[in-house]
C-alpha cells in the first residue's frame, strides 16, 4: 500500500496539534517532544504533553525579505513564543502590524505554504494576538 505525503503528515502529531512531551522526573515540558530528557537523561520517564497553545512574545524578528515560498506572505514576523506550560518555540505571528515583548499569543491552525496554484498545500501552527 502506497502512503501519501499529506497522510504522511498528518502522523506527525506535533505539527498539528501542540503536542510535546513532559519529563514527570523534573517536570520538565519540551516542543518539538523529545525522546530523553536533556535535564535527567537516563533517569527522566517523558510522556506525551498537549499545550493549551497561549503564550506571550519572548522576542522577535520582521521578515521583509522572505526565502523561496514566502514572497507573498512579506513582510511578516517570526517569534520566539513561551507558552504557558515553560516551553518555547519559533512561530510565526499572523495578524499583527507591529508585535511587542510580553504580547499575550494564542495558536491557530492556518495556511503555511502553498507550493503551487495546483500543489500541495502545507498547513501547520501560526501564533494570533489574545483578544484582551
Amino acid at each position: 500500500m502506497r502512503i501519501s505525503l499529506p497522510l504522511n503528515w498528518r502522523r506527525i502529531p506535533y505539527r498539528y496539534r501542540l503536542e510535546g512531551t513532559e519529563c514527570t522526573n523534573c517536570n520538565t515540558a519540551y516542543f518539538p517532544p523529545r525522546s530523553i530528557c536533556p535535564k535527567c537523561r537516563r533517569h527522566g520517564n517523558l510522556v506525551k504533553k498537549a499545550f493549551k497553545g497561549t503564550g506571550r512574545v519572548v522576542t522577535y524578528s520582521r521578515v521583509d525579505v522572505p526565502p523561496i515560498g514566502f514572497e507573498k506572505e512579506a513582510p511578516y514576523y517570526i517569534a520566539v513564543i513561551e507558552l504557558d506550560e515553560g516551553t518555547r518555540l519559533t512561530a510565526q505571528v499572523s495578524g499583527v502590524d507591529s508585535l511587542e515583548t510580553g504580547m499575550r499569543v494564542k495558536a491557530v491552525f492556518r495556511k503555511i505554504q502553498q507550493e503551487d496554484p495546483e500543489g500541495l498545500i502545507h498547513y501547520g501552527f501560526k501564533f494570533v494576538p489574545m483578544s484582551s
